[in-house]
């Protein structure tokens, strides 16, 4: 598929054929692609739960408004926004800047303003911090529903759900938010996929303000 052709096509599908597996190889694929989008000093805030196991979807599943979709899709990801990936000393952040210096970009006596600079724009304070984690994880996820559809895979991201629960569920540590459920599959032949929804005109979109 082309590009336009994926943005077309992508939908939030709300019924996943469970007999039908997303391989193991096309799921790698699927998140190799999406981790190179766009992301604030390249920190890359993002991890991923992957849950193909149907007992630990049925455990996700009770702590998300008991949506079946959970459970029937063959693949369920926890996508995780790392809202300390952007302090000094933190192993992806320090590997991070030493690929920067090995292709050119920076230099070793740059460390120091790298990590303030870094502190400056993320760590400001708590607000920034989930912000920062919280916008470079959603370049991620749309990049993921992206990927997955360019490959004829189907996706639902869900944002019903107690994240606390989850946290407990999944023991989840504090750093991390939880910006959204991301469940991958194929859509199920026997269900009829509605129409389209409306979205804003580029007239509507487009505004200012004196």
């Amino acid at each position: 598929m082309d590009f336009k052709q994926v943005m077309d096509n992508r939908r939030a599908v709300n019924f996943f054929d469970p007999q039908q597996d997303v391989a193991d190889d096309v799921l790698r694929q699927i998140i190799e692609t999406a981790a190179k989008a766009p992301s604030s000093f390249n920190l890359q805030p993002w991890s991923l739960m992957v849950l193909r196991d149907h007992e630990e979807k049925l455990r996700l599943q009770k702590h998300a408004w008991d949506q079946p979709k959970v459970s029937e899709a063959p693949v369920t990801l926890i996508v995780l926004a790392d809202m300390d990936a952007w302090q000094a000393g933190h192993p992806f952040v320090e590997k991070n800047f030493d690929s920067l210096v090995k292709i050119g970009m920076m230099s070793e006596s740059q460390r120091e303003w790298f990590h303030d600079a870094c502190k400056n724009l993320y760590g400001a304070s708590t607000e920034r911090q989930a912000a920062f984690a919280c916008k470079n994880t959603g370049f991620f996820a749309m990049s993921l529903m992206l990927a997955a559809k360019d490959l004829g895979v189907d996706t639902h991201l869900m944002d019903g759900f107690d994240i606390e629960g989850v946290r407990r569920e999944f023991h989840i540590p504090a750093n991390y938010w939880i910006p959204l459920l991301l469940s991958v599959g194929y859509f199920r032949s026997d269900k009829t996929l509605l129409p389209a929804k409306w979205r804003k005109s580029y007239e509507e979109m487009v505004v200012r303000f004196e």
